[in-house]
């Protein structure tokens, strides 16, 4: 536990302890032994933007409601946002440094395939066939050509030859790739995978437990991006009052700021334009709580720098 762990305070205490209710003392080898390169051991993400009038609408009511903000990412793809619109997004957020990340491409879960609409699941987000994976290296090459720097993925495939491509230099070298929460690892070892893949930074399920990111934090140091508060469809958590634990077991993470309770608004259009500005607000108010509850309970230090983008040195699989 460092010194600053030492400083935060729990919910409830010291009340607690006064009633003979105290909690066990914090297990200082439970704590992550990882930071950004900065040394600050978290950063904020609001997720769901879906286009440069959501985008204006975060921008202003993070200036309003003081919530800084390290990533913006957007789910409904790529392929759904004209070159003006992304242009518009990507100088939007230079202007405040803030780094942009747009989901790739095509997904299983809108093919033609009737699988992903079985109990099971069949294959999910992830692309399908020659075109699912081209459709994806596509949208990377275009959105990087009009200077997105970071892209989001849901397919381990797509994942592995975007990283090709990038150690090549047909994409350029300080592009950074997120692993989407639809696919999210579960356990260390799958964890690790995506880091040698070509991860920067992995979207876990937000029903894993704080000793399920201890154990990942034990094999992998790769950034790590969690719901404080989840969509219903990735389970509807809301996990305000854990967020200086997970961020002392999963450092370092990117807290991303969603809302339960909210239509769903992928694939993003104009028939939607009411909810995506009303929900994209309300994700900043959110993230304005969570700050809050981690200044009061001593926790709300150690932010990584504004501007900070990132990861810093990471294990990869060797390319022949």
């Amino acid at each position: 536990m460092t010194s600053s762990d030492s400083l935060v305070r729990r919910p409830g205490e010291p009340v607690l302890t006064g009633l003979g209710l105290g909690a066990p003392a914090a297990d200082p080898a439970d704590s992550s032994a990882y930071a950004f390169p900065d040394g600050g051991t978290w950063r904020t993400e609001i997720p769901s933007v879906e286009g440069p009038e959501a985008l204006s609408a975060v921008l202003k009511e993070s200036a309003r409601l003081d919530v800084p903000v390290h990533r913006i990412s957007q789910g409904s793809g790529i392929w759904m946002l004209s070159d003006a619109e992304i242009t518009d997004m990507v100088e939007g957020c230079a202007e405040r440094g803030i780094e942009l990340c747009l989901f790739t491409g095509p997904r299983g879960s809108w093919d033609t395939g009737a699988s992903t609409r079985t109990d099971s699941g069949g294959a999910g987000p992830r692309a399908r066939g020659h075109d699912g994976l081209a459709g994806c290296v596509e949208d990377a090459l275009r959105a990087a050509g009009l200077g997105v720097k970071c892209l989001l993925v849901a397919d381990e495939g797509v994942l592995w030859t975007l990283h090709r491509l990038r150690t090549q230099g047909a994409l350029p070298a300080d592009t950074t790739f997120k692993v989407s929460a639809l696919i999210g690892p579960v356990n260390p070892a799958s964890y690790a995978l995506y880091e040698r893949l070509g991860a920067d930074s992995v979207n876990v399920p937000s029903d894993l437990t704080p000793a399920h990111l201890t154990e990942i934090r034990r094999v992998s140091g790769a950034p790590m991006d969690l719901y404080i508060e989840a969509p219903d469809d990735l389970g509807g958590y809301v996990r305000m009052y854990e967020a200086a634990e997970l961020i002392r077991r999963g450092a370092p993470i990117y807290l991303k700021f969603g809302l339960s309770k909210a239509p769903g608004i992928y694939p993003y259009g104009a028939q939607l334009r009411d909810v995506a500005l009303d929900t994209a607000r309300e994700r900043v108010r959110r993230g304005r709580l969570v700050l809050d509850l981690l200044a009061r309970h001593g926790a709300g230090g150690n932010m990584s720098a504004p501007g900070s983008r990132l990861p810093g040195p990471l294990r990869r699989f060797a390319i022949d």
